[in-house]
């Protein structure tokens, strides 16, 4: 309640609508890149193509050390940003319980608030940095889940079994990917939020700078054209 009322009675507007749009930007980011419209397909929709065709190529590959190896690396990613965000939330909680380094904290930054608003906007930034946690933890689950899949697909690329397990295994990658992104995409605007330690316009400019980077990637970037232009030469093929 004491935190609620912090909220209520010592944020001003401008605070609330750089909350707001973070969690708007946040939330549309990731759904937009999951989710682009049919006239321009995001990087993310683009890389569930190529792991189709990875499983593809993997059913006639031999031997199979490549794609091992691939799935290894895979959750070597997934496990890094795990801990590192376990160190982050570790830390984040802390510093919110430790009144005495808030205050001084707060002295020190005089134009973000007193300790009560800075617990609130660090629990902001532990709240997203636990979300990214959860997917990180889940995506290292599933590229496990991905690595037993693919050893279940028969050597004999011949056998009725062997392409439908392997488009399985493709569809558990994919989802795999979709959780590592999500989780990326927190930690992105986990640290856009630590610009509201400093104030409410800060904010608001990290939240766009971020988004704006986010939909550049995913719509406008160099790595996208040479997807696209590598999937145009392999539909003419």
């Amino acid at each position: 309640m004491n935190l609620l009322s912090a909220l209520v009675s010592t944020f001003t507007l401008l605070d609330t609508v750089g909350l707001a749009l973070l969690i708007a930007a946040w939330v549309g980011t990731g759904l937009v890149a999951e989710r682009p419209p049919k006239w321009r397909p995001s990087v993310s929709l683009l890389m569930q193509d190529y792991r189709y065709r990875w499983m593809t190529e993997f059913l006639t590959r031999e031997p199979r050390i490549f794609d091992v190896s691939l799935i290894d690396s895979l959750r070597q990613g997934t496990a890094f940003f795990a801990s590192a965000c376990m160190i982050a939330i570790g830390g984040g909680v802390a510093l919110v319980g430790n009144v005495a380094t808030l205050n001084g904290l707060a002295q020190d930054l005089t134009i973000a608030g007193d300790s009560a608003q800075l617990r609130i906007k660090l629990i902001v930034v532990v709240a997203l940095l636990s979300n990214a946690l959860l997917k990180f933890v889940w995506s290292h689950r599933l590229f496990g889940y991905c690595a037993i899949m693919m050893a279940a697909v028969p050597n004999d690329h011949g056998n009725p079994t062997a392409a439908p397990r392997a488009r399985q295994t493709a569809k558990i990658n994919i989802t795999a990917a979709k959780s590592f992104n999500r989780g990326l995409n927190s930690v992105y605007f986990a640290l856009a939020s630590l610009a509201w330690l400093i104030g409410p316009m800060p904010l608001l400019a990290a939240t766009v700078l971020t988004a704006g980077v986010q939909l550049r990637r995913e719509f406008a970037s160099h790595s996208r054209q040479i997807m696209l232009d590598d999937k145009a030469a392999s539909d003419q093929a």
